[in-house]
C-alpha cells in the first residue's frame, strides 16, 4: 500500500507545516530561501510520484486519493501564509493581488465538492491538459513569490517603479493561474450541470 510514489505524495503533505514555519516571518530572508528549496523539492516529488506510479504499474487508489489532496493542501497553505504576511502586494494595485489567490482557493473548494457529488453518481471528471497548465502556473507563481522575498535585492525598473524580478514574475503568473482557474472551473461546472436536476 505504501509504495514509493505514495511515500513521495505523503512527504509533500508532511512538508507543509515546515513550509508554513519557514514562511511565517517575512523579514527572515534565509527562511524564505529555505522555503523555496523545500517548495521546489515538493514540486519535483509532485512530478515523480505520478511518473513512478505509471511507469512501474503501481497506480493505487490511495495514490489517486492523496495526490490531488497533497497539491491542494500545499497550494492553499502557501497562498494563505503569503497573504497573511503581506507578500501578495505589488505595484499599481497593492493588495488586489489577493483576489487572484482567492479565485484559486474558491475554485479548488468548488471543484472538490463537484468531484465528490459526481463521484456519488459514478461520473468521473478527468483532469484536462488545461488544468495541468493551471497547476504548473500556480506552482511557478508561488515559487517565484517565495524566491522574491528571499532575494529582496534582485530588482529592476518598470517605468518609475523599482520592482523585484521574481516577485513580479510571481504576481503576473498568479493572475495567469487565476484566469486558467476560472476557465477550467467553468469546464468542470458544465460537466457537473449536465448531471444535476
Amino acid at each position: 500500500m505504501l509504495s514509493l510514489p505514495n511515500i513521495l505524495t505523503l512527504s509533500r503533505i508532511l512538508a507543509v507545516p515546515f513550509l508554513v514555519f519557514l514562511l511565517w516571518w517575512p523579514d527572515w530572508e534565509l527562511g524564505y530561501l529555505m522555503a523555496f528549496g523545500l517548495y521546489s523539492l515538493a514540486g519535483i516529488t509532485d512530478y515523480f510520484d505520478g511518473y513512478l506510479a505509471r511507469s512501474s504499474g503501481t497506480v493505487s487508489k490511495l495514490g489517486q486519493f492523496l495526490d490531488p489532496i497533497a497539491d491542494k493542501i500545499m497550494i492553499a497553505a502557501v497562498i494563505l501564509v503569503l497573504t497573511a504576511q503581506g507578500v501578495l502586494r505589488g505595484p499599481y494595485v497593492g493588495d488586489m493581488h489577493v483576489i487572484a489567490g482567492l479565485i484559486i482557493l474558491v475554485r479548488e473548494i468548488a471543484v472538490s465538492g463537484l468531484r465528490e457529488f459526481l463521484g456519488g453518481l459514478q461520473v468521473s471528471v478527468p483532469v484536462t491538459k488545461l488544468a495541468k497548465w493551471k497547476t504548473t502556473c500556480q506552482i511557478l507563481a508561488l515559487g517565484s513569490l517565495i524566491l522574491g522575498h528571499g532575494l529582496p535585492d534582485w530588482n529592476m525598473m518598470i517605468g518609475d517603479i523599482e520592482a523585484n524580478v521574481p516577485h513580479t514574475v510571481g504576481l503576473t503568473t498568479l493572475w495567469g493561474a487565476a484566469i486558467l482557474t476560472l476557465m477550467t472551473g467553468w469546464g468542470y461546472l458544465r460537466v457537473g450541470l449536465k448531471h444535476m436536476d
